[in-house]
Order: structure tokens, then C-alpha cells, then sequence
């Protein structure tokens, strides 16, 4: 079967409603069968899942998933919140500033976007509107801000990246640290944005005593020792990203303990949870896995590459064309579909046109992101959506528009600046 075939197919599937697991690797097994035999592909069938299922490097996905599951059956985004706050309260717009914030460092202990929007919903979305903010700008910003965790480290998808390319985890994790906190940082632009856009009139509250201010750091202290050593130990050479997963998911359960949250209901429930995403997880990167032989024995890679030689197109404008591929994917699918789909195509080409895998690992993120706040898809909202119901869908997207904004800087930047995301893995 000839891969222009195989991917109309495909994308024919997964617009049909099939999921995109099985859409995968049916059209893999079909593609392959096609060109080296039906036995060969139905062995290949048994290696990929087999081998794959027994992979050391795979058991990084349960682990930090429990790790982040744990770290919300802590409460320790309540904590977050209040520090942020403590210090942003009487900004115009501080509260929605404390928002960004604190869902950046959420992100950096949970690493689930889904996650951080659910739990910061309903922790910071009573406090705005008790002052008077629109749901507008509440919903949008801790929409927005969710987005934070599948970039700032450690982050799953960052993981399933690391696998699909054979890259080292821990460089992935060290390269999302910088984009990340520019990313907070432009939302918070974004924020003020959104108040000068809309004349909205906040009512600020009362500059706190720099003493109160430092005592409300005193919430966040496990959670910033819980990255540190994760990361820092990543960083050092102590261990590898998948033992830090175990050590990062010990010191999580021990975060819950010492919290007074270890409940028995409450930790069965997370422990289901953990094992259901991780079956999810690893349907979809089975049948990546498996269609990325297909990409590879119908010679995909190497007609695009012609293709695109033949354009005469230059690194930068493939780059902007990838752009423009991920933001109209990203109003049809959810993050996790999107890398599995297009990494396994798009990576050999970027990588033979001499730009940094790890660079472009961050720069993939940073575009998958926009997926869950675009519409029509936009999975945050639809989170956001859950939780406060009342709130219309288009009031939420219609107040997004500033952070896709800043995302779409961030990628400029990241482009124009590459060691943004390369200087500290780099000096590993």
C-alpha cells in the first residue's frame, strides 16, 4: 500500500470516531502487510507489543503518573495558590497572576495539563469571582495555565517523545525548565493583555507585610524539595529519568503521608486512576510504534524530504509549515495524538534538516499545547467546562486569545533563540 494511501486512511479512521490506537495500528499492519508479507507483519505485530510491553524505559509513564496522581490526592495546589497570591494580590489582575503561577508550579510536581486545570479550577475560580473578575478572564486563565503541564518537567508527554525518538529523557526534562517559566511568564502578559482589551475594573486587595509573604512560602517548601530532587538528580548524574520516576513517586506518597492525605478510599482511587491512563497511554504508543515501522518500510520520510528539496524550501520555512500542520491538527486532536501521529513523520525530516532533536522536542510541546486551548477541541476548556458548568464554551475560547497569542511569541522565540531550551541540558 503506498503511504499517501495509508495516511488518507488514517486520518479517515480517526475522523470517523476510530481510536486513534487501533487506527494506528491497523493501518500499520495493513501498510506493512502490503509490502514485506502478512507473516512478517503479524511477527512484527508480537515484537512491538511484546517488547514493548517488557521495556525498562516504559515503566517512566505509570510512575510519574502515579507521582503526579499523588500530588493531587496531597493538596498541595491549595498551597501553591496561597503563596502566589500572598505575593500578587494587589497587582491589577493579581489574582489571575496567582493563577498562572501556581499552575506553573503545580505543573512542576503533577505533570498532567488536565490535571493542574481540574484542580486549580476549583481552588482559584471562587477566589476571582469574589473580586469580581469575569468568567472570562478566570476560566481563560487557569485554562491557559493548565497548558503549563505538559511542558514544565517532568511531563508525560515529554516522556512518550523520548521514546518515539530514542532521546534521552532526562535532557527532555532539563530543556522544558527555561520555556516553561518564559511560558508563565507570558501568560501573566497575557493577563494584563486581556484587562487593557477588555477595560475590565478589578478591585485589588491590600499589599500583605513582606513577613506575611514569607510565611506563606512555607506551603510550598515539599513540593519545590520534591522537583528539586527529581530534577536535581537528573541533572547531577544520581540517577537516571526512570529511577527518578520511582524516587519522584516514593517521595510523592510521602508528601501524601506526611500531609495527612493517605487515605485508603482516596489512594485505591488514584492507584485506578494511575493504571487506567497508563493502559490508555500505551495503546496509543503501541500502535505509534507500530505504524512508525510502516513509515519507515513505505519510504514516507524519504519522499518528503525530496519533496520538500524539490520546493526548494529552507530549514526555517519547513518549520513554518510544521507550525501551521500543529495548529490545524490541534482543532481536531488532543495532545497525546497529535505527538504520536506526527513525530514518527516529521522528526527524521527535521533532524536531517540539522535542527537539535531535544530542540525540537520542546518546540512540539510548546505547539501541542496550543491543542488543548484552541476550538474546537480545546480539551482545558472542556476540563474548565466541567467544572463550572454555568460558564459558555465560547466565553472561555473567546478569552483565550491572548495566550495563544503569547504561546505563538514563545515559539517565535524558541526558534529565533534555540539554546533557550539548550543551554541547560548542554551543560549536563
Amino acid at each position: 500500500m503506498e503511504w499517501p494511501i495509508g495516511v488518507a486512511l488514517l486520518l479517515v479512521l480517526i475522523f470517523a470516531g476510530v481510536p486513534i490506537a487501533f487506527a494506528m495500528a491497523a493501518i500499520g499492519f495493513v501498510g506493512v502487510a502490503s509490502i514485506i508479507g502478512i507473516n512478517p507483519a503479524l511477527t512484527l505485530v508480537g515484537q512491538v507489543y511484546f517488547d514493548s510491553g517488557r521495556s525498562y524505559t516504559l515503566s517512566v509513564v505509570p510512575l510519574f503518573l502515579l507521582m503526579g496522581n499523588l500530588v493531587v490526592q496531597s493538596g498541595v495546589a491549595g498551597d501553591l495558590y496561597t503563596a502566589a497570591n500572598a505575593w500578587l494580590r494587589h497587582r491589577k489582575g493579581g489574582l489571575a497572576m496567582a493563577t498562572i503561577v501556581a499552575c506553573g508550579g503545580f505543573s512542576s510536581v503533577c505533570g498532567s495539563s488536565l490535571a493542574t486545570t481540574a484542580t486549580m479550577a476549583r481552588i482559584s475560580l471562587p477566589a476571582m469571582r469574589r473580586y469580581g473578575y469575569s468568567d472570562r478572564l478566570a476560566a481563560s486563565s487557569i485554562a491557559a495555565g493548565g497548558t503549563l503541564g505538559i511542558l514544565i518537567p517532568p511531563s508525560v508527554i515529554l516522556v512518550i517523545y523520548g521514546i518515539l525518538t530514542q532521546q534521552n529523557i532526562g535532557a527532555l526534562f532539563l530543556a522544558g525548565i527555561l520555556p516553561g517559566i518564559v511560558g508563565v511568564l507570558g501568560y501573566i502578559i497575557a493577563v494584563r493583555l486581556s484587562l487593557v482589551v477588555h477595560k475590565e475594573r478589578l478591585e485589588t486587595q491590600p499589599k500583605l507585610p513582606l513577613v506575611e509573604r514569607l510565611l506563606a512560602l512555607k506551603g510550598v517548601g515539599w513540593a519545590l524539595f520534591l522537583f528539586v530532587f527529581v530534577l536535581g538528580g537528573i541533572y547531577v548524574g544520581i540517577f537516571t529519568a526512570t529511577e527518578a520516576a520511582g524516587m519522584g513517586a516514593g517521595g510523592a506518597l510521602l508528601l501524601t503521608l506526611v500531609r495527612g492525605r493517605l487515605t485508603l478510599r482516596d489512594t485505591l482511587a488514584t492507584l485506578f486512576d494511575t493504571a487506567k491512563t497508563t493502559a490508555v497511554m500505551f495503546f496509543i504508543l503501541f500502535g505509534a510504534l507500530y505504524f512508525l515501522n510502516y513509515v519507515n518500510f513505505s519510504g514516507l520520510t524519504g519522499d518528503l524530504r525530496s519533496w520538500i528539496g524539490a520546493l526548494g524550501a529552507g530549514p526555517y520555512a519547513v518549520i513554518a509549515m510544521i507550525i501551521v500542520i500543529y495548529l490545524v491538527l490541534g482543532c481536531l486532536l488532543e495532545s497525546l495524538s497529535m505527538v504520536t501521529l506526527t513525530v514518527p513523520i516529521l522528526f527524521p525530516i527535521v533532524v536531517g534538516l540539522g535542527f537539535d532533536p531535544i530542540w525540537f522536542g520542546i518546540f512540539v510541546i510548546i505547539a501541542t499545547e496550543l491543542s488543548f486551548i484552541t476550538p474546537p477541541i480545546g480539551m482545558n476548556v472542556f476540563v474548565m467546562r466541567s467544572v463550572a458548568p454555568e460558564i459558555p464554551i465560547e466565553k472561555i475560547f473567546a478569552g483565550i486569545i491572548p495566550f495563544v497569542a503569547m504561546d505563538v511569541v514563545r515559539l517565535v522565540l524558541l526558534i529565533a533563540v534555540p539554546s533557550l531550551a539548550l543551554i541547560i541540558p548542554n551543560s549536563m
